[in-house]
This record gives C-alpha cells, sequence and structure tokens, in this order.
C-alpha cells in the first residue's frame, strides 16, 4: 500500500511542478525569442554565393533537458497503445527553442549580424539503469557573420 501512495504522490508532484515549470520556461523562452528577432538565420544551398562577411565563428547553442516522472510514465503507458507522444513533443520543442536561442545570444554577444547553415544534434540520456527517466540534449549549430 505504501508503495501505491508513494507512487501516486510522485506522479502527481511530476505532473503539478513539471506543469508549471514547463509554462515558466516557455514565458521565458518566448520573451528571449523577441529580443532576438533582429539576428535572422539562412540556410544556403551548396551551390549558391554566401553573403560578404568580414568575419566568421562558428556558434553553438546546447542545452539538456530531462524528463518529468509523470512525463516518463504517461509515455511508457502510450507505447501499450501506440501513437503520438504528446508529453515527449514539448519537451522536444522547448529544448530545440532554447538550443536555438542559446546559439543566438553568444552570436549577438560577438557581433554577428546573422547566422548561417544552422543544424541540429539530438541525443539521448538514459536514466540509471537504461530504463528510468532520462534527459535529451540538443545543440544548434551555425555559422555566425559580421
Amino acid at each position: 500500500m505504501v508503495d501505491i501512495l508513494v507512487f501516486l504522490t510522485l506522479l502527481g508532484l511530476g505532473y503539478f511542478i513539471g506543469n508549471h515549470r514547463e509554462r515558466k520556461h516557455y514565458e521565458d523562452i518566448k520573451r528571449r525569442e523577441k529580443s532576438t528577432l533582429h539576428i535572422p538565420i539562412m540556410s544556403w544551398g551548396a551551390k549558391q554565393d554566401l553573403p560578404y562577411a568580414h568575419e566568421t565563428e562558428m556558434f553553438v547553442g546546447s542545452v539538456v533537458i530531462a524528463n518529468d516522472y509523470f512525463k516518463t510514465i504517461s509515455a511508457g503507458l502510450r507505447n501499450f497503445v501506440g501513437g503520438r507522444v504528446t508529453v515527449y513533443e514539448t519537451l522536444i520543442d522547448r529544448g530545440r527553442r532554447e538550443a536555438i536561442l542559446r546559439m543566438k545570444e553568444s552570436a549577438i554577444e560577438w557581433g554577428a549580424s546573422q547566422i548561417l547553415n544552422v543544424r541540429f544534434e539530438t541525443s539521448n540520456i538514459s536514466g540509471e539503469s537504461g530504463g528510468g527517466a532520462g534527459s535529451v540534449e540538443i545543440m544548434a549549430y551555425g555559422t555566425g557573420i559580421r
């Protein structure tokens, strides 16, 4: 009985605290995105001429976001019936946006006028025994020019 009570308590805490922290993170992301709108991100093909630049530098933004206990349990239940794992979609969305923001903020400090050819890398960081709650690392990188 105690085990079930602990499980339900952790599930409830994961849900309420996780939702609160996710909302706060989204608010922070939206505020920071507004302040970095003046730095465009552009992708160029292999045969296109690149814009003229006095200087270039590679910029990287990286973030590791942990799954909360509710998302882990919810995704595990979704595996039984299949379909979209929407609880992880917000995790990935926040990670991508945060990684881009960190990259752009570094480029702004350097004085970049734009960032070219942004790419993403994603990796899964497993929990303690490989099956528990884990994290996702998302990295965005591109070439800043000025």
